[in-house]
């Protein structure tokens, strides 16, 4: 069963954070939740989240930024979509999940050394400079900031992958790059207005 932490008193809560992420992909129907517990049940590691996704979703409607984004929940989602395809309101939940791991990165919410977050930020840093992921080398990026011996046990599947041609080495970027990375710094730019930061130049 998933723990029940407790989390801050009503001084807690971030009426600012309640209202960027209501403005987020997905969170404009927060409030709609009524709780059934359907996205929960259906989560494949629901039960190993310190909260789970019904709570969460309350949780980050009524404002508490610090429980939702210093959570390992939005660590463990898969990005599934089976609470988005049995809600009931239709709460796009995943990509509420992807805002709140982009925020926490941002603000140095997210767990120092944890695998999930060093390999979503690598995942953005490659996209950003190559238009696409090439899998052998985000792998190793992430290796190199975070050695450990659990990636050892991979090695064998790395090299039937190879061996069969499903694992190119090669590290190919896409055409026109420029065009993609001119639309990723507007985006970029409308989130911070959003935040209500001075956007970068």
């Amino acid at each position: 069963m998933a723990s029940n932490p407790k989390f801050s008193s009503e001084a807690g809560r971030d009426a600012e954070f309640a209202q960027w992420v209501e403005n987020e992909i997905g969170g404009d129907r927060l409030r709609e939740c009524m709780q059934c517990g359907l996205c929960s049940g259906t989560c494949p590691l629901g039960s190993r989240m310190d909260y789970t996704p019904r709570k969460l979703v309350t949780l980050a409607a009524q404002g508490f930024k610090r429980e939702v984004l210093g959570s390992k929940s939005i660590w463990l989602c898969t990005s599934c979509y089976g609470c988005v395809s049995k809600c009931p309101r239709q709460i796009n939940l995943t990509e509420v999940m992807y805002a709140f791991k982009r925020r926490a990165i941002a603000e140095g919410f997210a767990p120092k050394g944890d695998p999930m977050p060093i390999l979503a930020d690598e995942f953005t840093s490659m996209v950003k400079r190559n238009g696409r992921v090439s899998e052998p080398w985000l792998m190793a990026h992430v290796f190199f900031r975070n050695p450990s011996l659990a990636y050892v046990g991979m090695t064998g599947t790395a090299a039937r992958l190879l061996r069969h041609g499903r694992l190119p080495l090669g590290s190919h970027a896409i055409d026109k790059r420029g065009e993609l990375t001119e639309a990723l710094g507007t985006e970029m730019k409308r989130e911070e207005k959003k935040e209500g930061k001075e956007p970068r130049k």
